[in-house]
This record gives structure tokens, sequence and C-alpha cells, in this order.
């Protein structure tokens, strides 16, 4: 069978690339995860599609970091061999949801590393990389630098002994590795010491003029949702700083310049870099989707927490290196699906996860009703299993599969099997005819111009809306039915 050709933008058309958040490796996705980013992402691809618009949707696992290098300690795994095995139980999930992505990739690959490295130097010659001293934790016992979550001890704050040095997973407190009381080396048990060290930052201070430019025209031409302008604004409002882009770990891209051979790049900086170098995994004609902003408009879709880093950081590197970037145009976030009034946790077994949703024995497509009538996007929203069982039975049920099972048993039973040509001419006695259609093409309308705007939520109401009104015209067009049974 012949490879099929990849999916290009078409001069003149409406292009439409699409990208989810870059789902981190080390966990299976929860529900919250799911709706979030790629199941919201696939509906509205799907959309763009069936509107006949060029459309890529692109996805893959953000797989180097601190954390995958922590997690397969703990396993005892390589990073490569956990990146390996999680990345196929992301899959799985994805495909169970049928989430229709038309690759989903990985961001350990060589081209990750190609794309990462040229804009890295290129923000070098430009003269927006600088080298800094830094203090950090060091353990003497095995000879290296210590990332915050390899050190761990006392919080100060509400003494759990068990804390990290970037978090503490008890009171959630925000902490520097040098704040812990006893501290210890995640590796060894050595307690680290203070040590100093060189590293590259990238300095987004001197960007701030021309993303602040960037994102005042982005968000106004394409309205941004609330939370992802005011998120943004308090970022730029507080002034940008430079940020380290550098690590003193294996796990990552290479650093390509000398002297820092044992360091690597930081995952903040290249994780959004996985949509071209996933896209240039698809396909080696990737620029024409990444580098053609006159043609081809960008959606992006993800949570909240993620916002800063594809509305200031990685914005603020397309911009620094001087080329001519696909920016983000459309920007799609949600606040947080939470689990029956508290917050999903996998080590504490609390909320629905990916791997356990086929179990369950209920369809993917009741699980996709649900989550997007109940998408977060103005505010936090509940997942609650009375409330998931009564859209199933109450809305999925009750209205738009009781209209499609009707039309169905109907169509076979008194039609020959057969849909009877639609006439707008149609007159009918007992049912306004022509009002009914003029009706249903105003909620079309409605329902175009709510997907259009990425208002999924609405969208699902109003898809309803129509599915209810199907329902009626059923219900009372008795000539209707008598002019059907005569097919």
């Amino acid at each position: 069978m012949a490879a099929q050709s990849p999916i290009l933008p078409i001069k003149g058309k409406r292009n439409v690339l699409v990208t989810s958040a870059l789902p981190y490796v080390n966990n299976v996705p929860h529900l919250g995860n799911v709706v979030g980013s790629v199941l919201s992402a696939d509906v509205f691809a799907r959309f763009s599609k069936l509107r006949d618009r060029p459309t890529l949707y692109i996805c893959g696992t953000d797989e180097y970091g601190t954390a995958t290098e922590t997690k397969a300690l703990e396993t005892g795994q390589t990073p490569q061999e956990l990146c390996d095995e999680f990345h196929a139980k992301h899959k799985e999930v994805y495909d169970w949801f049928q989430i229709g992505f038309d690759y989903f990739g990985r961001t350990t690959t060589p081209k990750q590393t190609e794309i990462v490295q040229d804009i890295f130097l290129k923000l070098h010659q430009n003269g927006f990389l600088e080298e800094r001293t830094t203090t950090q934790p060091y353990c003497e016992k095995h000879q290296g630098y210590l990332a915050d979550r390899f050190v761990e001890g006392t919080c100060p704050k509400c003494n759990y002994d068990d804390a990290r040095g970037d978090q503490c997973d008890k009171c959630g407190g925000l902490l520097d590795p040098f704040d812990l009381i006893n501290p210890r080396c995640k590796i060894d048990g050595a307690q680290p010491v203070p040590r100093d060290t060189k590293h590259i930052f990238l300095l987004l201070n001197k960007l701030q003029p021309d993303v602040e430019e960037w994102f005042e025209k982005a968000q106004k031409d394409h309205g941004w949702p609330q939370n992802g302008v005011s998120i943004t604004k308090s970022w730029l409002k507080k002034g940008l700083e430079g940020r380290s882009i550098t690590r003193d770990l294996k796990w990552g891209v290479p650093i390509p310049l000398p002297g820092y051979e044992n360091k690597v790049i930081y995952v903040w900086f290249d994780a959004c870099i996985g949509y071209p170098s996933i896209t240039a995994n698809y396909t080696d004609e990737w620029e024409q989707w990444w580098k053609n902003p006159d043609e081809v408009t960008l959606y992006q879709f993800m949570g909240k927490d993620n916002v800063p880093f594809h509305t200031v950081i990685f914005p603020g590197s397309e911009i620094g290196t001087g080329y001519k970037w696909t920016m983000l145009n459309h920007l799609s976030t949600t606040e947080y699906l939470n689990y029956e009034n508290g917050k999903f946790s996998k080590s504490r077994g609390i909320g629905v996860f990916g791997n356990q949703v086929k179990d369950i024995g209920i369809s993917p497509s009741v699980w996709r009703y649900y989550l997007l009538s109940n998408r977060p996007e103005a505010g936090d929203t509940q997942f609650e299993w009375q409330s998931f069982a009564q859209a199933n039975n109450s809305e999925l049920l009750a209205n738009f599969g009781n209209f499609v099972n009707r039309i169905v048993k109907f169509v076979n039973a008194k039609c020959d099997s057969t849909i009877p040509d639609f006439s707008a001419s149609y007159k009918d006695e007992t049912f306004d005819f022509a009002a009914w259609i003029a009706r249903i093409n105003s909620l079309l309308g409605e329902y175009v111009d709510l997907l259009e705007r990425v208002h999924l939520r609405a969208g699902v109401k109003k898809l309803m809306e129509l599915s209810t009104e199907g329902n009626l015209l059923l219900q009372q067009s008795l000539a209707w039915h008598s002019t059907c049974a005569s097919c």
C-alpha cells in the first residue's frame, strides 16, 4: 500500500494548524488532562476538516527534564525506557477516547535536538542569551549538581518530612532547596552543599517590547479567553526577567556551546519546540506549516497552567530568532476539572485516570459528551458520578439518542431504509414546516459560530437544542408521518 501523502497547506485556502499541550510523559493522564487539551483540540480539528479546511492536528509526549530522571530513578529504569513505556500508555488512552491526531509524536527525537539547538544558537547569535553564575545544591558523595526535585527534606512551612526541593506535596508551598530542613540527596541520602555553577539565561526582558506588541494584536484580533489574557498580562505587568534555560542534568537536549558538555537545555524552553519538531517527524515539509504565517492559522489548546509558556516564553523565543514563524493566533484555555469537589491525585487514588476508563464499560462517546458539556471554560467545574449518569440518561440518551433511534427505526420500517428526498417547499397542514426550517437554520448558524470561536461547551448545548427540535418535529407533524409512510 502506498504511503498516505502528508496534510499540507494549500495556497489561498484557510489552512488550520491545531496543537494540544504536550502531556508530560511520566504519568497517565486523568480526565482533566483529557478535556483541557487533547479532547478539545480533537473536536475543533474535526470541525475544521468538516468545513473543508486543510487541517493538521499535532500532539505528542513531552519527555525530557527532571521529572523523567526522578521517576526513572524510582522505577529502576533508564529515562528512555520510562519514556518508551509511558508514550505507549498515553497513545493507548487517547486512542480509546477516539482522539483523531494526524500525528502523535514525542520530543526525544533527533529532529527535536536539531530544531531546539538551531533556535538556541540563533538566540545566542542575536544577543538574547547570557551566561550567569548561580548557586545550586551539589552532592559531594556522587559528585553531581542536584536539580530541585533531587533534594528532599523537611518542609519549613508545615514540617512535612518528605518535601521536595521545589514544592511540598503536603501544604503545597513553593520551596527553594536551600529552605529545606535537613536536606538530603534523593540518590544517595548525602547532605548537599551549595556550589556555584554557570548557566545560560534567556533575556526575556530584552524581548518584552516585541512580545507585548505581538500579544496585544493576537488577543485582540482572535478573541482570546479571559484567563489567557489575564495570565499573560500579569506576567508582562510584573516585567519579564532573564530565565535560566539550562540545567545540570543528563536527560535533555545537549547544549551546543563549548564548556557545557555536561549540561542540557531545560525542558520548559524546549517543550513548546516539540510542536514544530513533531511536525518535522510527520513531514519533511514542516516549515510549510510552521514558517508560513500568511497562509496558516494556529490554534493552541491547553490548561491555564500552561498559558505563560505559550504566550510569553515560546513567542519570545520565536521572535528572538528573527525567523518568520507561524505564531499563536487562537488561544483556547480551560480552568481545572476537579473530582467530586476535590483535586485529582494519582498518588492518593483520587479521580478517574485514562487507563481506568476503558475498564468501566461505558462508551467513549458518553465520556466525550459529558466532558465537553462540563468543559471548564470560564471557571473550575466538577466531575461527579451522579451528574455523569444524569448527563447520559437525561440528555444524551433521552434527547440525542432518542432522536437518532426514532429516525433510523422509522426510515427502516416505513421508507424501505431509504431517506426521502428533502423538499424545502414541502407543506404540512398540521405543522409550519417553513418556520421550522428557518428555526433550524438559525440554530445551525449559531452552532457554527460558537465552534468557529472555539466555545465548545456552548456548542454542545446548541447541538442538543437542534436534537430537541428534531424530536418536536417527529412528535407534532402527523402529516409528515403520513407522507413518509407512503415512501
